[in-house]
């Protein structure tokens, strides 16, 4: 009997190199604090997750492929939005949002179209992890100085979203692009 091989998955926007450089500066900010320990995420590992699809084996990520295809949506502009931290309670993940409703969108017809073989997602928030938290000693100090953050404006076009694989290294994740979808320009 021949074993299935399965990659994890997922479902994402990537950003453009003006947002990516504006994260940036705002990690290094962050980052100058010393307020946590942990990690920020690389300037390639920077997207939005519209759906965490798991580990799924190449059959059924076919199906997706061909599923995804059949998403005709319009691009749309976002922009960059407050910064905050996932459970104030136990600080585990930094992000910046990502305002738009379309991405809303784009997430709910992503939904739709793959609920034959996935549940849909109960939490979506249009967010892009910038850092993993390991340690906070100062959790009041921390969500204080990131709330006080305002980033620049920056408005940008959304023309696609992505079917990528994820490998787990020890460095981190390594995100591999399967197939690009085009909206409609």
């Amino acid at each position: 009997m021949q074993i299935k091989k399965e990659m994890r998955c997922f479902i994402a926007l990537d950003l453009p190199r003006e947002a990516i450089n504006e994260i940036k500066g705002i990690q290094e900010k962050i980052r100058k604090q010393n307020l946590f320990t942990g990690k920020f995420t690389e300037d390639e590992n920077l997207h939005l997750t519209l759906k965490f699809l798991g580990e799924i084996d190449e059959e059924t990520i076919e199906k997706i492929k061909k599923i995804l295809q059949k998403i005709k949506l319009d691009s749309f502009e976002v922009s960059l939005g407050e910064i905050g931290a996932f459970s104030t309670r136990f600080i585990k993940i930094i992000w910046i949002k990502l305002e738009g409703k379309e991405v809303w969108d784009l997430q709910k017809e992503i939904d739709e179209k793959l609920k034959d073989l996935f549940a849909p997602e109960a939490r979506f928030m249009s967010h892009v992890t910038i850092a993993r938290v390991k340690s906070v000693p100062d959790k009041k100090a921390l969500l204080e100085y990131i709330k006080n953050i305002t980033p620049k404006k920056l408005r940008f076009k959304v023309n696609e979203f992505f079917l990528k694989k994820s490998t787990l290294q020890s460095e981190g994740p390594v995100y591999e692009d399967l197939e690009r979808y085009k909206l409609i320009e």
